[in-house]
């Protein structure tokens, strides 16, 4: 049996990225997986070609700053697996730039997809976690939700509440025996890792070259974060609770 055999998961932003390496890592491991993502087509090719492979998973359309499509993602689990255990607000953008360049626009956006998201996901699915005995979540945060970075004052800002959100949830919600804890991925082999370079004008080779001046010599794979996830949610960190773990080969070090 897998690690997550029985259980019944939703993953934000899980179409691409470190969601759709978290979604095929919790597929493998017996999970049953609600995909949820803005890109629908996407979370459908993933979702069938998890259920061709013999494993148990359902694409929702799902933007994280909107309340109603946050409470379909909640329902589509109850709809379809019978329940909820497991959340990981994975969902995230980033733009790089400091605060004189950063757009009011900007700042609303980041914080929406990146914190607003982790409030509204987890209003909707705490509920139904409580009433079947408890849970897990996992909120995506960053390295630099732990210490500053250059011209990513959004992108810092809303990965330092995104943090600290996770202590207070994991305070106010342990007594119904859901766990919250924070992943903080390093530099990560991503789309959106790419993105940054195009929004700063740099070479996208010489800035994932750069990405990989750490301890550990190289980039983070999705599957890397996934794995540090897929530990949150197990009975592996049955203790854990409101904690953030650093998957970053070092680099915060």
């Amino acid at each position: 049996m897998g690690a997550l055999e029985g259980r019944r998961a939703i993953i934000t932003g899980g179409a691409s990225g470190i969601g759709r390496a978290t979604v095929e890592l919790f597929a493998a491991e017996g999970g049953a997986v609600v995909i949820a993502d803005v890109n629908i087509a996407a979370a459908t090719n993933l979702a069938e070609a998890i259920i061709r492979a013999g494993g148990r998973a359902i694409a929702v359309a799902c933007d994280v700053t909107r309340s109603d499509d946050c409470r379909r993602a909640v329902e589509t689990a109850v709809e379809s697996f019978g329940g909820l255990e497991i959340l990981v607000n994975n969902a995230g953008i980033v733009r790089r730039a400091d605060v004189v360049e950063t757009t009011e626009d900007e700042w609303a956006r980041v914080m929406a997809v990146n914190v607003t998201s982790v409030f509204l996901m987890s209003k909707r699915a705490i509920p139904v976690m409580a009433r079947g005995g408890g849970g897990a979540i996992v909120n995506s945060g960053s390295g630099w939700g732990l210490k500053g970075g250059n011209r990513a004052a959004s992108y810092c800002a809303s990965k330092g509440a995104v943090v600290n959100l996770t202590r207070a949830m994991a305070i106010d919600h342990g007594p119904q025996n859901i766990r919250v804890n924070c992943i903080c991925p390093g530099d990560t082999d991503t789309e959106m890792l790419r993105e940054e370079a195009r929004q700063l004008g740099q070479d996208e080779a010489a800035f994932l070259a750069g990405s990989a001046d750490r301890p550990l010599a190289r980039i983070g794979s999705p599957t890397d974060i996934a794995r540090g996830v897929l530990f949150l949610v197990s009975d592996a960190a049955g203790w854990v609770t409101g904690t953030t773990l650093v998957v970053d080969g070092g680099g915060l070090a």
